[in-house]
């Protein structure tokens, strides 16, 4: 490809991402969807805009894919990926087999051989890495169990990758040479993105050991030394081609070898997890890793070939929706299997009942050898290609509406029976915030009942010695159980805010001498808590917000005394003004107008107060100084 022409197909795709995926975001679609419908409507069989002739783009947008695994083996230490080892060898080797057995099976009855079988039972197990991650992570589902178990199964297929190809050729009948394919599949996957190696397979052990070992011995030992020297410049720009350079690096080495350039990175990414360059490196790579997975998702919708999906939509549809539903079953029967959660389990099979970028290599190297025939594996990039495209929607409309009805019909633990009412409060959510209050009354001698509505925070607690009970506080039984008519104060300090409220309603109604304490998550919440009568709310973040706000007062040189008497007036002045503002609501216009005008009056009051402080105060105030006077 020319210079020129590679500038006007980067110019396409970048155009096109800055048009059509802020729309997919506003819609609801996610970024991963947006680009997809991007890149088919740029495609061959959109607006023809890119077509066989972008071969240099799409070689850059499979780095992308290279780039994730990397970043996400950046927060994995070693410690936490041996303990995912179960799941990344059991779930995701079992999910590998029984997934390419089922769907070998299915392909011998509609008249395959075994060989071709077997072939497309081990592609179509492979699930997308990149668009699973992406969308998970979006969605901020990454941490959950079902994200965990998502993501080792991926782990497991980028591993799985090697034997496969290995595997292949021995299922390949005999021909004078390879078939000529026409995929109209993304070239950097049909160029054979991972080679295996033809050298003597002593030698090729050996030379994969090798670079496994280097990257493991460097990144650990050599790479800290050198990240330190880089730094030690101050050039950004520096510090950045280093973190591209050892990514670059690794994908070489890892192609030499026959590897896949993302299972290197990503072990790479493992090895500097505990290095303290971790999040420098982060922050250099992730600009590079979103723009270029950015445009992977843009060549997987250019590369889908419509024409084909027009001559036999009837069947490319129920091949799609049958691979997914295969793939949903068995996932369904191995999270159960290793006791995911029913809400979990089900969006653990959805979130991979799709085929996967690996597929496009796998099927190039397939139907070069002799493996697939070029007709059938044609039909299967596109069925693979599609299943990716749905698999952002098939997410939404899980988070949407399945979700909530399963999270409403899922069987819940009974609430806890409690000992005694005799608690002086009450304390509703005993996460982060509520220890801290809780642990402060019960030093002072003041019983507590406690109320948490998570298993795992009670099981936790109680290993350590506290006395806990499992329920709703938003239940009215559960509050008359815990003393609530006798109990002199009621925290509620429970993380969301909408049950937060839905307690403090409860409690206000029917137990109206209760004085109710209140944690607010953000402003809007105090203001739903003051017009519920709360007269007691606390910003989960101020007090230490100000407190380092006096911290950064006395280290730009203000007095101690100033400092503190600044942060008391703010404090002050600020729960006014917030009871002030709950009172506009519905009138955005007239709180934006009145939030100017405290703001301003707050600067006015706390330059009156510094005017008036003497120095002699600030002197009397600050203890320290006094006793270093009296020392001299």
């Amino acid at each position: 490809m020319h210079a020129d022409d590679l500038f006007v197909q980067a110019f396409v795709y970048l155009a096109a991402a800055v048009l059509v995926v802020p729309i997919s975001n506003r819609l609801g679609l996610g970024s991963v969807l947006g680009y997809l419908i991007a890149g088919v409507l740029i495609g061959p069989f959109g607006l023809h805009l890119v077509g066989r002739n972008g071969d240099d783009v799409m070689h850059f947008a499979e780095f992308g894919v290279v780039m994730m695994l990397f970043l996400v083996g950046l927060e994995l230490q070693p410690a936490l990926l041996w303990r995912l080892r179960t799941p990344i060898l059991g779930l995701g080797g079992l999910q590998v087999l029984v997934t390419a057995l089922v769907i070998a099976l299915l392909a011998l009855l509609l008249g395959q051989t075994p060989p071709v079988a077997l072939a497309v039972g081990l592609i179509l197990a492979m699930s997308s890495t990149a668009i699973v991650l992406q969308t998970l992570t979006e969605k901020g589902l990454i941490k959950t169990d079902a994200g965990q178990s998502s993501f080792s199964v991926l782990l497991f297929h980028d591993i799985a990758v090697i034997p496969i190809l290995a595997f292949l050729p021995l299922l390949a009948s005999p021909g004078p040479g390879p078939l000529a394919v026409d995929l109209l599949i993304p070239p950097a996957y049909a160029a054979g993105a991972v080679a295996p190696a033809v050298a003597d397979p002593l030698l090729q052990a050996l030379q994969v050991l090798g670079v496994v070992l280097a990257i493991i011995v460097g990144g650990r030992f050599l790479m800290r030394p050198v990240f330190r020297a880089i730094a030690a410049t101050r050039l950004r720009e520096l510090f950045t081609a280093t973190a591209l350079l050892l990514v670059v690096g690794i994908t070489l080495a890892m192609q030499l070898v026959g590897l896949s350039p993302a299972l290197g990175t990503f072990v790479a990414g493992v090895v500097l997890a505990d290095n303290e360059y971790r999040h420098e490196l982060e922050g250099d790579i992730a600009p590079f890793k979103g723009l270029l997975l950015g445009l992977f998702f843009l060549t997987v919708g250019a590369g889908i070939n419509f024409t084909l999906l027009l001559r036999s939509p009837g069947l490319i549809l129920a091949l799609v929706a049958g691979l997914a539903l295969v793939k949903a079953a068995v996932l369904l029967v191995l999270g159960r299997l290793f006791r995911l959660a029913p809400g979990d389990n089900v969006l653990f099979a959805l979130a991979l009942a799709q085929g996967g970028e690996f597929a496009f290599v796998l099927f190039s190297f397939a139907s070069t050898n002799r493996v697939l025939p070029a007709s059938l594996t044609s039909l299967l990039v596109v069925v693979v290609a599609l299943s990716m495209l749905i698999t952002p929607l098939v997410l939404m409309a899980h988070e949407r509406w399945l979700a909530p009805r399963l999270l409403a019909r899922a069987p819940q633990r009974p609430a806890d029976a409690i000992e005694s009412d005799e608690g002086a409060v009450i304390i509703a959510g005993f996460g982060r915030f509520g220890q801290i209050v809780g642990r402060l009354l019960l030093a002072n001698r003041f019983p507590i009942t406690v109320l948490d509505h998570s298993p795992t925070q009670i099981d936790l607690l109680r290993r350590f010695g506290w006395r806990v009970f499992y329920g709703d506080a938003s239940r009215l039984d559960l509050l008359h159980a815990a003393g609530a008519e006798r109990a002199r104060l009621l925290v509620v300090a429970v993380d969301e805010p909408p049950s937060s409220l839905e307690i403090v309603e409860l409690a206000r109604k029917h137990f109206p001498g209760l004085e109710v304490l209140a944690r607010a998550f953000d402003r809007q919440h105090a203001y739903a808590l003051i017009r519920l009568g709360v007269r007691v709310i606390r910003r989960e973040t101020l007090g230490s917000a100000l407190e380092m706000g006096v911290d950064a007062l006395e280290r730009l040189g203000m007095h101690p005394h100033r400092a503190h008497l600044a942060a008391h007036t703010f404090r002050c002045h600020d729960e006014a003004a917030l009871r002030e503002v709950a009172a506009l609501e519905g009138d955005d216009a007239a709180r934006i107008a009145r939030s100017r005008q405290l703001s301003e009056e707050l600067e006015r009051l706390l330059q009156s107060d510094q005017e008036d402080l003497g120095e002699e105060r600030n002197r009397a105030w600050d203890v320290s100084a006094l006793r270093e006077q009296e020392a001299r």
